[in-house]
């Protein structure tokens, strides 16, 4: 590996300005904007990283120790060749050292909307045409900017590369950097005469109606993504993409777990006793019960295929409905005189300790859990 002391020309007691001075003569000679031969790079990443050790008392020091390098391979703090080179000569913006100047065109930003469904909507889908406030095409110019007849002109300042030149002074000297045109803003080229109806923007405010298909399963807080149904971009730049959150509304009757509906249903006691047939009105249509004789409060009715369709699949779930035996509180002496001579018949144990268990409705909930 090459001395640092001889990479610069100095002695190994060279005061830090005379580091300085030797590296700023070598760079200037060295630089490839100043010196194109094909060994040029290479000397001034050895020249640089050589003034980086050196001009660093703790990194010199651990040098002429001999601890290698004293300094990361990395420039002392640069990323490396390039960012040397963009650090003492600048980087150019909005199109690169000479590069491309900027394009008119960019894609529209997305485009977020909510709609609010009922739990009867998620069982099959639904349409909607949902009004969104957006940018749309200008008709007028159609993306163009220009008012009809005329078209951008090349900027007479930057000659239409979209960035200009400038002599500043730095540790090297005068050095040139390369920046963004002031007055095309990088775009290489002026609008003299812009469009009315959009102020030369190729794009106008808007509200626009968007038809969507919500598929069957969605629920509260899903983003369904409509591809390139956003906002038109600037000069009429590509669509931004459309994302509509839903918000399903609570249902009096029923709730969902998962792809099943969940609902309860008070029974007499009478019909819990001897039993009995019934019909609900279900999400979609009438749905037929039996409730068996003896049913008691907790047990739980499963109607197969009457639940909601996943949102990736076409098999509905179940209709899920627990019984709750209602106890008359309110008898006239007719009906207490026919409990009291059923009770005399049946002949039934009196009150008794039993097993502990939890309250009706989490006794319900964990059985619409359990059992499918």
């Amino acid at each position: 590996m090459a001395d640092h002391y001889e990479v610069l020309g100095v002695s190994r007691d060279a005061s830090i300005d005379e580091i300085k001075k030797a590296y700023r003569r070598l760079a200037r000679q060295l630089h490839p904007d100043v010196n194109p031969g094909e060994d040029a790079a290479e000397q001034f990443k050895l020249v640089t990283h050589a003034y980086d050790v050196l001009s660093d008392d703790e990194s010199r020091r651990r040098y002429d120790m001999g601890g290698g390098d004293g300094a990361a391979g990395n420039f002392g703090g640069f990323g490396g060749f390039g960012d040397i080179f963009e650090t003492f000569f600048g980087a150019a913006q909005g199109g690169g050292r000479g590069g491309r100047p900027r394009s008119r065109r960019e894609r529209g930003q997305d485009a977020l909307v909510r709609v609010t469904l009922d739990l009867g909507d998620v069982v099959f889908g639904a349409h909607r045409d949902i009004d969104v406030d957006t940018a749309v095409l200008c008709e007028t110019c159609q993306g163009s900017c220009c008012q009809e007849g005329t078209s951008p002109v090349t900027c007479d300042i930057c000659g239409g590369s979209g960035h200009v030149q400038r002599q500043v002074r730095s540790l090297l000297g005068n050095v040139v950097t390369s920046q963004p045109c002031g007055t095309c803003e990088g775009y290489g080229t002026t609008i003299p005469y812009p469009c009315g109806t959009c102020g030369g923007q190729g794009r106008v405010r808007s509200r626009r109606t968007v038809s969507l298909d919500i598929p069957a399963g969605v629920e509260t807080g899903l983003r369904l993504q409509l591809p390139g149904s956003g906002e038109v971009g600037k000069a009429g730049g590509p669509n931004g993409d459309l994302y509509v959150e839903v918000t399903v509304n609570p249902h009096a009757a029923f709730s969902r777990d998962g792809d099943d509906l969940l609902a309860t249903l008070e029974v007499s006691m009478t019909d819990a006793i001897l039993g009995t047939e019934t019909a609900i009105q279900g999400l979609d249509g009438e749905v037929d019960l039996e409730i068996r004789p003896g049913v008691q409060s907790g047990d739980v009715l499963t109607i197969k295929g009457r639940g909601i369709t996943p949102l990736r699949g076409t098999q509905r779930g179940d209709l899920r409905v627990g019984v709750q035996v209602v106890t008359p509180t309110k008898l006239d002496s007719a009906q207490r005189a026919l409990i009291e001579d059923f009770a005399k018949k049946a002949k039934a144990p009196g009150p008794q300790l039993a097993q502990f268990q939890q309250g009706l409705f989490s006794k319900l909930r964990d059985r619409f859990r359990g059992q499918h």
